[in-house]
């Protein structure tokens, strides 16, 4: 089995070798045709720009919804409150992913005229970001539970309102539990990124697909494709652990034996 690298140092216009295959990608060598190694190096930028821009959405709404999603039934606005949250997290966890990028690019947009502007990447976006913040909503929910009671009744008797007790002490503590859980779903979310694809969005599956149609390596293009991938998704390991260390609650030990936190 021959393994040829050097295709990434050719171009992507003719084939032929590229002279500046490396510092092409940083603009150092002027008109020089691209290699397969820009494109790779592009392609890994969108997807890069695609997990954050999803992320960044999965934990606003998530964080929202999972915070609903544990007010007490006592009053007919928290219940409606709780309801809404809870048909957030059962609509968007149980309809496959990529049903939901094609559903957003395909469908919405005919009935939300604005959306049809949208660049492919912020609808691909907007639809990871909803289906993970459903993930998430669960994984607050299960941290604010896992807290002791006492801290809402300590809460309220200084004072604080029930809007003031989620922002300064519920929350706080919670979002700090969940960062384990958070950490593997922030992985999933570089990886589900590759179903960018199915809209056009130019990222690494897309790269791949369409650059092993043209080089017939396909073994050289997949392995720097899942090279990436994995780097990626460790990168964002190393990060969220680091995260964790330095918000860590010392001696906290939940009192929740809820499933959720363990995934």
């Amino acid at each position: 089995m021959n393994m040829d690298f050097g295709v990434f140092c050719k171009s992507t216009l003719d084939g032929e070798p590229v002279q500046h295959c490396i510092s092409s990608i940083f603009g150092i060598a002027q008109n020089a045709d691209p290699s397969y190694l820009d494109w790779l190096m592009q392609a890994w930028l969108w997807t890069i720009a695609v997990a954050g821009l999803s992320l960044a959405i999965a934990l606003v709404i998530g964080a929202v919804m999972g915070t609903l999603r544990t007010l007490p039934n006592n009053t007919l606005g928290s219940r409606l409150l709780v309801r809404a949250a809870t048909a957030w997290v059962e609509l968007f966890r149980n309809i496959p992913i990529l049903v939901q990028v094609f559903v957003w690019y395909h469908v919405i947009p005919s009935f939300v005229l604005p959306l049809k502007e949208f660049p492919s990447y912020l609808l691909v976006s907007i639809a990871l970001g909803f289906f993970t913040s459903a993930r998430i909503a669960e994984q607050v929910r299960a941290g604010i539970q896992s807290l002791p009671s006492g801290q809402m009744a300590a809460a309220t008797a200084l004072g604080m309102s029930r809007v003031q007790s989620y922002r300064y002490v519920i929350l706080p503590m919670a979002l700090r539990i969940v960062i384990p859980p958070l950490t593997s779903e922030s992985m999933n979310v570089v990886k589900n990124s590759s179903v960018a694809f199915a809209v056009s969005v130019p990222e690494l599956t897309l790269f791949a697909m369409q650059a092993q149609e043209e080089t017939s390596r396909g073994i050289e293009i997949y392995l720097a494709v899942t090279l990436l991938y994995a780097f990626s998704a460790f990168a964002v390991n190393r990060l969220m652990t680091w995260i964790e260390r330095r918000t860590r609650i010392p001696g906290f030990v939940g009192t929740s034996n809820d499933p959720s936190l363990a995934h």
